[in-house]
């Protein structure tokens, strides 16, 4: 079974399940159309070690590397767009962002066009 497992049927259309102690800030209901069956695949799972977990129940995802550049015309603009891996990622879900957004973001992870004096 997955990291969780089912308590009880809470009316027509929720369940309230049970989770690991690292996740007793997570209310355990949840209406039956978030709830799908897995198909265990064992690649996709990500250790909840390597995930910190905010107070706001939210995480930052790091990057952890580029993986491909692409340059887009529309009209009379160019768009740049890196492919980016994330830690919590395997290679297949790997995202296209805009190179302006990652250069804010992970400034370090882009060489400087400039040498400064």
């Amino acid at each position: 079974m997955g990291p969780y497992k089912i308590l009880k049927r809470v009316g027509k259309v929720a369940y309230e399940l049970e989770f690991p102690a690292v996740l007793v800030a997570v209310h355990p209901v949840f209406h039956i159309s978030f709830l799908k069956k897995c198909v265990g695949d064992p690649t996709s799972v990500v250790p909840l070690d390597s995930v910190a977990v905010k107070d706001s129940l939210s995480y930052e995802d790091v990057l952890v590397e580029i993986l491909d550049c692409e340059v887009t015309m529309l009209i009379n603009k160019e768009f740049t767009s890196v492919k980016v891996l994330q830690r919590s990622q395997s290679i297949e879900g790997a995202t296209w962002e805009t190179e302006e957004a990652m250069k804010d973001k992970y400034p370090h992870l882009f060489p400087s066009d400039s040498t400064s004096s």
